[in-house]
């Protein structure tokens, strides 16, 4: 049982002793050591085997016992005197903890003494100031009281000065007093309920009434409302009671504006009454001449009568023109059937000169929100399409193509005046939009007599586009009545004009352009009886003069350059319009149209250099190349068409110089339609032998190179050709090419071939692989088992070519559309 006991308490203990690793690496930072017997890992095997590694090393074994027992009564002395040591220094902490806490109490006694002290010292301060305090009060109540009395003084004898003055009416020295009386005044407002302060302010409002009555009436006996003659002129005494009127009440301000310009004016209604000869339109530039005059005669004599900031001269012309709107619109009401638009155009002119010369004269300051709404600006504009409109007085309209792209001159400042008699001619503006329905459709068939009458256009010899003139008057038209309009109103009339704009540039559309395009035997995707009736072997195919090139290239480039300035002109009007109707203007159907013209012309091109290349692929499939002997230069039908491409196609490109975007989609449009249509003819040319087919393969690659140098050919400055268009060019000649290396491939063995075609064509499918077995001349037994073959070799059955029904979702390939197209014409001729 003892021994059980001292096994458990040195497991214990050895539990006791296992540290973290952070705790011994911690002690060996603090207290390093190489003893074997600080170390965590000790063994105590180990340690003894290192000590007595032999046997006759155990004869020292009572001297190292002792080294050990020595080391243990160290290492028990430094442990005891440890222990002691911590015992004292917790006696220490006690006694310095007690120390520490009779100091506190000492320093909290010492406080507490400054602190009384503190606020005795605070009470006597205190005591000191409270006699200053009551001396300061003292004296900011004696010197409030000193101002009091003298501004009181001031008051007092101010207002027997100005009563006396008043009088006297000595205007000129009451401006000054007055305004020093009632700035005075204002310090006594808290003062009123005393009845001497409340009876001053009663005799200052009294002086004000006075002068007011006294001023009215002065400028009343100077500028008498009856009759029409004035005095000699102004007065000093007048100028002055300005001055006094800037005072007073506003209203008397105003009282005064009104009735001089009334007076100022009464001249005018009587000329003018709605009865008199010069009240017409026809004679509209009398009135704006009259208060010319009128503006002249006041500054000469009373300019300086009233002060500058009153804007009298401005507030006359104000008033003047909203005089003139009135009387306009009530005889306009009146004469509504004698107004023509020479007549409304001519008012129209001269009442916005007018407007401009208010601009220049006067800012605009006297305009308040009553008297006239202001258009909204239009935001700047970045638009190509027009340079500012010039005025009609300082600039004619422009006149040829070349003035829309001219550049833009600085805006000019917003006028305030505009509109602020023209607008009572708005509501006539039905005449003028009438007019302009009429001379457009006048001009259109104009410009349809002219293009009969002159013929087509003369074949371009400067590299340039043939822009028909008749495109740029239409537009220059365009922009002299949209600034006519937009000068009168920026609401409904400029949307009823807009409607005009789109009814007529459709017109120009299909009349002039779409209606003068040269007519063809055939459309673009069907056929007709005399198409299906010419079997002339390489016979010529009705081809366009060079004439009808020109005019198809020269109606393209005008359908270009009228969608490109229908675009701008939409934008123009957005900015013209108000805001609230900006999207009610859509020219975006008209651009349409022009848009369908560009590919009707395009695809008229493409036809007729398409047919031209026909017979000569006729004549390439009905050759017997199953004879030819050996490899020579390029075949007859290569060259001729290399020749129909050399012929065309620098007329085209020359042509379409200024429009070389739809140039570049011509050459598109050529490949996509001649590539299919030569691949389709290739799988007529049946049997060949392999001589044949490396001739036709060396044929195709010279297509291939004409077609890539197709939009330059001809051409003394070589261009590379668009990537889009060779991407078209290389994929389609190439599959061409991999079809005639198919052919021209031993069909034995079989498995060999069927991978070969696979891999060449990846578009690979079962009619494409019987038309080239048929190539070859193969019998249909021997196709079979290859077509089987074909069958389990390709990696996925492509969808579409195994079965009818899945011919009918797919659209069908160039080669399915051939076919279709020679079934029906077999059963055409049959029938006839």
């Amino acid at each position: 049982m003892m021994e059980e006991e001292e096994l458990e308490f040195v497991e214990e203990l050895e539990a006791v002793l296992q540290l973290t690793p952070e705790v011994q690496l911690a002690i060996e930072q603090v207290f390093p050591s190489q003893d074997p017997l600080d170390r965590a890992d000790f063994n105590a095997v180990e340690y003894i085997n290192t000590l007595f590694p032999t046997e006759q090393s155990l004869a020292n074994i009572d001297e190292v016992v002792n080294k050990i027992r020595l080391k243990i009564r160290r290492l028990d002395d430094n442990i005891r005197t440890v222990v002691r040591g911590q015992t004292n220094v917790g006696q220490d902490g006690r006694q310095a903890l007690e120390e520490a806490q009779k100091a506190i109490q000492q320093l909290f006694g010492k406080i507490k003494d400054i602190k009384d002290k503190a606020e005795k010292s605070e009470q006597m301060v205190k005591e000191i100031t409270r006699d200053i305090k009551q001396l300061d009060h003292a004296k900011r109540h004696l010197t409030t009281s000193i101002t009091t009395l003298n501004h009181l003084h001031m008051l007092a004898g101010g207002v027997d000065s100005l009563e006396a003055m008043t009088r006297r009416r000595q205007y000129g020295e009451v401006a000054n007093l007055l305004q020093g009386v009632m700035n005075v005044l204002e310090h006594f407002h808290k003062y009123m309920g005393i009845p001497q302060i409340r009876q001053l302010s009663e005799r200052v409002k009294a002086a004000q009434t006075e002068l007011g009555q006294q001023i009215l009436a002065d400028f009343e006996e100077a500028f008498p409302s009856q009759g029409t003659k004035r005095p000699g002129g102004p007065s000093n005494v007048l100028r002055d009671a300005c001055l006094v009127a800037n005072i007073l009440d506003p209203r008397i301000k105003q009282e005064i504006i009104k009735k001089f310009i009334k007076q100022h004016l009464s001249e005018y209604l009587v000329l003018f009454q709605e009865n008199q000869d010069v009240a017409w339109l026809d004679k509209i530039d009398r009135r704006y001449a009259w208060i010319k005059r009128q503006l002249v005669d006041y500054e000469e004599k009373y300019g300086r009568m009233f002060p500058r900031e009153w804007c009298m001269a401005e507030r006359i012309a104000v008033e003047f023109c909203h005089v003139t709107r009135t009387e306009l619109a009530k005889i306009m009401r009146t004469r509504a059937k004698e107004i023509e638009v020479k007549l409304l155009l001519f008012a129209i002119q001269r009442t916005t000169n007018f407007e401009g010369f208010l601009a220049k004269r006067f800012s605009g300051c006297t305009l308040t929100d009553g008297s006239l709404k202001k258009l909204e600006s239009p935001p700047p504009s970045t638009n190509p399409f027009l340079e500012d409109e010039p005025t009609p007085e300082t600039e004619e309209l422009a006149t040829e193509k070349g003035d829309l792209d001219q550049p833009k001159k600085p805006k000019a400042p917003d006028n305030p005046f505009h509109g602020i008699v023209s607008k009572c001619f708005e509501p006539h503006l039905y005449v003028y939009i009438e007019s302009q329905d009429k001379n457009l459709g006048e001009l259109i068939d104009r410009f349809v007599a002219d293009f009969k009458a002159q013929g087509p256009p003369k074949p371009n010899t400067d590299e340039g586009g043939a822009v028909l003139p008749s495109c740029a008057d239409l537009f220059v038209y365009y922009k002299k009545c949209m600034v006519q309009c937009s000068q009168l109103s920026t609401g409904e009339p400029m949307i009823a004009l807009t409607t005009i704009f789109q009814k007529y540039l459709r017109e120009y559309a299909w009349k002039i352009l779409s209606g003068n395009l040269p007519k063809t035997t055939t459309s673009s995707g069907g056929l007709t009886i005399s198409s299906l009736l010419k079997e002339k072997e390489g016979s010529e195919a009705a081809k366009f003069t060079l004439e009808e090139l020109c005019l198809i290239c020269g109606i393209l480039s005008t359908a270009e350059y009228c969608l490109a300035t229908t675009q701008q002109l939409e934008e123009k009007l957005k900015e013209k319009v108000d805001v609230s109707l900006i999207e009610r203007i859509n020219l975006t159907g008209e651009m349409d149209t022009f848009s369908t013209v560009i590919s009707s012309s395009i695809q008229l091109l493409v036809q007729d250099l398409d047919a031209a290349c026909d017979p000569a692929l006729t004549a390439m499939s009905k050759m017997q190349w199953q004879n030819v002997e050996h490899v020579g230069d390029q075949s007859p039908y290569v060259t001729s068409v290399i020749l129909h491409i050399k012929q065309n196609v620098p007329i085209i490109r020359d042509n379409l110089a200024s429009t070389r975007k739809y140039f570049t989609q011509f050459c598109i449009k050529f490949a996509n339609s001649f590539i299919p249509k030569f691949i389709t003819h290739l799988f007529k040319c049946k049997p060949i032998s392999m001589v044949g087919a490396e001739q036709l393969l060396l044929d195709t690659h010279s297509l291939k190179m004409v077609l890539l140098d197709l939009p330059s050919i001809g051409s003394q400055v070589v261009r590379k050709a668009p990537a889009s268009y060779t991407k078209i060019v290389v994929k389609g000649m190439t599959r061409a090419e991999m079809i005639l290396k198919v052919v021209m491939a031993p069909h034995e063995p079989l498995v060999v071939f069927v991978d070969n075609y696979i891999k060449l064509l990846t578009d690979c499918n079962t009619e494409t692989f019987q038309k080239i077995l048929d190539m070859k001349g193969l019998k249909r037994s021997e196709q079979s088992s290859m077509l089987e073959l074909l069958r389990q070799r390709l990696p996925t059955p492509p969808s579409g070519t195994e079965s009818s029904g899945s011919l009918s979702l797919t659209a069908p390939t160039p080669e399915q559309e051939s076919s279709r197209i020679r079934k029906l014409e077999k059963l055409i001729k049959k029938r006839l």
